[in-house]
């Protein structure tokens, strides 16, 4: 059983400008439509930017619109890199408005975790240097073309690195020439994007990583050191995180965002007080505290569930540190309103209102979004038409909000009224609020309705994406008809290629049914298109194979499951080894513990220091495993 160890100038371009606004995460503004700037590093002078500027015209950075945020509330932009003309521009970076600093290069999403890339094009849209120099425009459709190109290749190129990664994740000794032998440039954004799809897989994550370091000519950039220490930190490998953050301050490549990253991590490994320390540490490392820090944090302790904790890092600090503003306070409402208590939900709410702060659209929402959850409808209700009185106009967000809520509740029709309403107030039609539609028929198990939804969307041009089949699947599989399920999810790639989790709907609705076959059917078809699973779908099958007492299939997984670095969770091993007791193999289980309990001091049970494991005592301990499990079988 593996335990894989440790192994010039710039040119500033104005992409988009427009105007924001803060939802879900409220440590970060989520942009409608964000002013960008990037600033691409080179090596040329400056006069040879301005020689490819004329000849060849500005090149497009293609800001992604199109927001996946799924239940966690954590939302992804991306952006294309260039190929023009034997140029290739691999790195692009944002400026911080705040320090000096340079802040994380600009890359690609994690396609083994979606699958999915769809850019969104501004037709008719040209750049120049002088906008009377028609000359010097490139046509939108040649770039968007350029573009296009250059996505896929990276894709392409991080699905192989992937693959590759996933079928050598037993043997590190073979990993380096394996990825050698792809023939692979890298370059940041490539460097980006596989590490973004390893974010489950932390051990892979760290082999890529420096493997990648050791390519001719490349440099690792703040955004992928960031990558790392969120697939590490997952795994609560701090102390390698702030090796790298060491790593970091040596290559002056530290900036806010990787502190406000390993303070979400302490945060959801239940470390509160080291989540603090670590926003602390940024004055050691000459970052200067401002409000948005501060905001970050107590945004951080409310989405980890410790939102009575930053409610005391707010009280200490406010007006000492930090004069909060309006987003503090509805940060503070939004986790009181996860909670579902509405009674210190009122009482930030009047708080709020006695320090001279009028609620915004963005409360509004926060606040019909809280009593959504308590279903209190009829004041969800009344606080919109409170919003309509004062002339704050409602979001997308707030009629998808209204519509999820009404539709769960089966109140279908009013669910129904606020999508007319919605599309009344001339919004553009977006995916989350019409897949908040496809809900609430599903709820009413008025499955033809929500097909036909299904079928506008597509004229619209919105979709159906995953997400979409996910409501539909999930709703199916609850109400017993999973041969429709199945039929379904079959046919979905022609709109759209599954998600981790659509694959996860399917495995535990075969598991369900006690069709483990087709489980592992629909497991190596995921692993084949390059989807990287979870720690939950992990657990799934190996707790299913325990059930069918296939150990030798559940030993397998949880190799592979440990080899990619997924902490498996305590109740899990604690079944595989009870199964095994239970098969006569307590050599096994004593190796399993020795395994676990080799970290230093109380890491316990998967709270693996990796630095103790070489490659070769982790493949002693599978050999001697499964040498073990042979004696045992025979």
């Amino acid at each position: 059983m593996a335990v894989v160890g440790l192994f010039g100038r710039r040119l500033a371009v104005e992409v988009r400008g427009g105007g924001g606004r803060h939802d879900g995460d409220f440590g970060v503004d989520v942009p409608v439509a964000r002013g960008v700037r990037a600033c691409v590093g080179t090596c040329l002078p400056s006069v040879w930017w301005v020689v490819v500027a004329v000849g060849c015209g500005w090149w497009w950075l293609e800001l992604v619109e199109d927001v996946f945020c799924g239940g966690s509330g954590d939302c992804m932009y991306f952006a294309g890199d260039w190929k023009r003309s034997g140029l290739r521009v691999c790195q692009a970076q944002v400026v911080s408005s705040s320090t000096n600093h340079v802040e994380n290069p600009v890359g690609f999403p994690p396609a083994a975790l979606l699958l999915l890339l769809r850019f969104h094009n501004t037709p008719g849209f040209h750049r120049s240097i002088h906008d009377n120099s028609a000359n010097t425009q490139v046509s939108s459709n040649t770039t968007d073309q350029n573009t296009d190109l250059t996505s896929a290749r990276i894709s392409e190129n991080s699905e192989k690195l992937c693959k590759i990664l996933l079928s050598n994740h037993h043997t590190l000794a073979s990993l380096d020439p394996a990825l050698n032998s792809a023939k692979v440039e890298v370059c940041p954004t490539l460097a980006i994007s596989v590490l973004k799809k390893l974010s489950n897989a932390g051990i892979l994550a760290l082999s890529f990583f420096r493997w990648a370091e050791k390519q001719k000519g490349f440099k690792h950039t703040t955004e992928s050191y960031n990558a790392l220490i969120e697939a590490l930190g997952k795994i609560k490998q701090f102390k390698m995180v702030w090796n790298l953050v060491s790593e970091m301050k040596q290559r002056n490549l530290l900036t806010k965002e990787t502190f406000g990253l390993i303070s979400r991590r302490y945060a959801r490994a239940r470390k509160v007080k080291e989540a603090i320390e670590a926003f602390e540490t940024m004055e050691e490392f000459g970052l200067k505290l401002e409000l948005s820090d501060f905001n970050r944090l107590i945004d951080t302790l409310s989405k980890s569930r410790n939102v009575e904790r930053a409610r005391q890092v707010f009280d200490k600090w406010k007006n000492r540190k930090f004069k909060p503003d309006i987003k503090s306070y509805t940060i503070l409402l939004e986790g009181w309103g996860q909670e579902h208590n509405l009674l210190r939900l009122d009482e930030v709410y009047r708080e709020m209102r006695d320090d001279g702060f009028e609620p915004d659209v963005v409360t509004y929402g926060i606040m019909i979004n809280a009593f959504c959850k308590a279903k209190k409808f009829d004041e969800a209700i009344r606080m919109f038409c409170e919003m309509e009185t004062k002339n704050v106009n409602p979001t997308p967000h707030i009629y998808c909000t209204l519509i999820n809520g009404l539709g769960a509740d089966k109140r279908l029709s009013e669910a129904v009224k606020f999508f007319e309403l919605s599309k009344a107030s001339g919004f553009v039609p977006e995916a989350p609020t019409y897949n908040a539609l496809v809900g609430c028929y599903c709820w009413s198990q008025r499955m033809y309705d929500a097909h036909k939804v299904v079928d506008e969307m597509r004229k619209c041009g919105v979709g159906p994406n995953s997400r979409t089949y996910d409501i539909i699947l999930h709703h199916l599989v609850k109400n017993g008809r999973t041969k429709q399920a199945y039929s379904i999810f079959e046919k979905m790639s022609d709109d759209c290629e599954p998600s981790v989790s659509t694959y996860e709907i399917i495995v535990r609705m075969f598991r369900d049914e006690e069709r483990l076959d087709m489980a592992v059917r629909v497991w190596d078809r995921m692993k084949q298109k390059g989807v990287l699973p979870g720690m939950h779908m992990y657990s799934t099958l190996i707790n299913s194979l325990c059930h069918e007492n296939k150990l030798d299939d559940a030993c397998k997984y949880f190799q592979e499951m440990l080899d990619m670095g997924i902490r498996p969770p305590a109740p899990m091993f604690s079944n595989l080894k009870q199964a095994l007791l239970d098969d006569g193999r307590n050599d096994t289980v004593l190796i399993l513990d020795h395994i676990a309990n080799r970290g230093k001091g109380k890491q316990k049970c998967w709270g693996l220091n990796m630095e103790l494991f070489t490659p070769e005592s982790s493949r002693a301990v599978e050999e001697a495993l499964w040498h073990l499990d042979a004696l045992n079988r025979n």
